[in-house]
């Protein structure tokens, strides 16, 4: 079953744009590429100048051997901050280099930031061609894990440094099929924070006391949570994750030794040794044989955005104004759950969300509540981009069905923001994770504001949409200017059109608007400043008139009816 989306154009003018600083949770470890879409940043290594970017510019600033990172933008801009893999610094430029961006290659742009903060899944590729391979006779299954006591300290620090082999089936076993599947990932927060950036950057190589201190845990804590949640301690699960990322990079044409910069081996035969150990032939053997096999071709989304980034530097190394890659072809994810709500905004082309025989359209400036804890597949069509613009958890906000309100091309820059600081270090510093779902309430309500009869006659329909833009403004309750004659016809279109008034059809879209807000769990104050009532028994007097409840009463009557 298709459900179209059928929802007015979003109306409302979005709110300005704050400044933003860099604020990573710790020093460098991977070179970033800071692009400016609009407005103007300021980035500082060390003690050295400071060098201002202006729109259509970018600035690649590698990691090696910095100790500190001082990036700030000011209000109005937006600037989107792609870190590639850890792995790649090598290839990439080894000094602070700004660069122009061509315009070809700004939505590209755009695309690989969301490749690098969206958690990964397949697309284009055939794993079953990758199991086959990897099943074929004399190959080896995965060492059981051992669950039970962490190992010594001094046994962690030689296996983070040398792998163990796994240990080796009897003739003519294959690899199990846990030994083709992504490690599981653990429910503990701090250990799937950690779980999720290695499984976007498996070469990060940080040490368990860092990445405990980047997710505000102990290292303790962080082994004892991998080790109860996965059956795997920390070093092995990482294991498990870089061959993971191997086996898709070797599968998209990558040469052993780039695939071992790529997932965090320090040399190609420490990746040779564990690669084999864990599949039974060698990183070379499986890329030859992956190469020969017909129907095998595609690419990860992992893999896509490696090849992005070798695009990326491209562009940056040549003099020429480059043409722009190609955009990526039509994808979908497996079948799978969040363990929260998911905000997903499309920005470029369309895509779907199917739940069960539901199938929800997702259209160019549609954004979607994805509920937590149910199965869906999500799609993008041939040349679409989404954005994420943020998560709430199932305490925040009760969903029990997928919510969609469209946002006009107006929101563009904003949204972009909003997913921008949600998901990377680049924010403001007030930045309130909460905020995306008043904005998104907000707008909803706007819309179904539009319930209200609207007019038809063009100007009377032009006054209502400037009335509901305007609602919370100072001021936005009154009645538009207009000349005497115009006011005349167009109250009597308001009149014959809605049988309401223009100041009776006002009150109702407040009302409505009110109501929405309301049931979102915002606070009866901060709704009545949003629909333009600066005091709030005003307000509480004008909601009972209409409703035949206070806000209060109509908030907790909703809330038990949710329940």
């Amino acid at each position: 079953m298709v459900l179209p989306s059928s929802f007015a154009a979003g109306s409302g003018r979005p709110p300005p744009i704050p400044g933003a600083r860099w604020s990573p949770a710790d020093a460098p470890v991977r070179p970033l590429l800071l692009w400016v879409r609009t407005g103007t940043a300021h980035v500082r290594l060390d003690d050295g100048p400071t060098l201002h970017l202006q729109a259509g510019e970018g600035v690649w600033i590698p990691a090696d051997g910095r100790t500190e990172r001082a990036i700030t933008t000011e209000p109005g801009t937006v600037a989107f901050p792609l870190c590639p893999h850890a792995g790649v610094g090598a290839r990439g430029l080894p000094e602070l280099t700004r660069f122009d961006v061509p315009g070809g290659w700004q939505d590209w742009l755009i695309q690989l930031f969301n490749l690098q903060v969206t958690p990964f899944s397949g697309r284009g590729y055939s794993p079953e061609a990758i199991e086959e391979l990897l099943r074929r006779p004399g190959s080896r299954p995965p060492a059981p894990a051992a669950v039970g006591r962490p190992p010594a300290p001094e046994a962690r620090a030689t296996e983070e440094r040398h792998p163990a082999p796994e240990a080796p089936a009897p003739e003519g076993r294959h690899p199990a099929p846990e030994a083709l599947a992504p490690p599981t990932m653990p429910r503990a927060r701090g250990a799937r924070a950690v779980a999720e950036e290695l499984m976007r950057d498996p070469a990060l190589d940080l040490t368990v006391e860092r990445w405990a201190a980047r997710v505000l845990s102990s290292a303790r804590t962080l082994r004892r949570d991998f080790l109860a949640d996965t059956g795997l301690t920390f070093e092995r699960w990482r294991l498990h994750c870089r061959l993971g990322a191997a086996v898709e990079f070797l599968a998209a044409g990558y040469d052993v030794d780039q695939v071992a910069a790529l997932v965090g081996f320090a040399s190609r035969n420490g990746l040779t040794r564990a690669f084999k150990g864990r599949f039974g032939l060698t990183p070379h053997e499986f890329g030859r044989e992956f190469s020969a096999r017909p129907g095998t071709g595609g690419l990860t989304q992992r893999a896509a955005a490696a090849r992005q980034t070798d695009d990326l530097i491209r562009m940056m190394r040549e003099t020429d104004t480059p043409a722009a890659p190609e955009m990526l072809p039509p994808a979908s994810t497996p079948s799978h759950t969040n363990d929260i709500h998911v905000l997903s905004w499309m920005y470029r082309g369309s895509g779907y969300l199917d739940i069960g025989d539901r199938r929800y359209e997702r259209e160019r400036g549609v954004a979607t509540w994805i509920p937590a804890e149910m199965e869906h597949v999500t799609g993008l069509r041939e040349n679409s981009v989404s954005l994420p613009l943020g998560n709430a958890g199932t305490a925040d906000l009760h969903l029990t069905a997928p919510l969609q309100v469209r946002f006009s091309s107006a929101w563009d820059d904003y949204l972009m923001f909003c997913s921008i600081s949600a998901r990377s270090a680049l924010r403001p510093d007030d930045h309130d994770p909460r905020h995306i779902l008043d904005l998104f309430a907000e707008q909803a309500a706007a819309q179904r504001a539009l319930s209200v009869p609207m007019p038809t006659d063009p100007r009377a329909r032009a006054v209502a949409l400037e009335c509901l833009r305007r609602i919370g403004e100072p001021g936005g309750a009154q009645d538009p200017e207009t000349d005497g004659t115009q006011d005349a016809e167009i109250h009597r279109a308001f009149r014959d059109e809605t049988g309401m008034t223009l100041g009776r059809w006002r009150y109702a879209a407040r009302m409505r608007i009110a109501r929405d807000l309301l049931t979102g769990g915002a606070p009866p104050s901060a709704v009545a400043r949003r629909i333009g009532y600066a005091h709030l028994p005003t307000f509480s007097a004008a909601f009972s008139r209409f409703h035949g409840l206070s806000p209060r009463e109509y908030q907790e009557r909703e809330a038990a009816r949710g329940r």
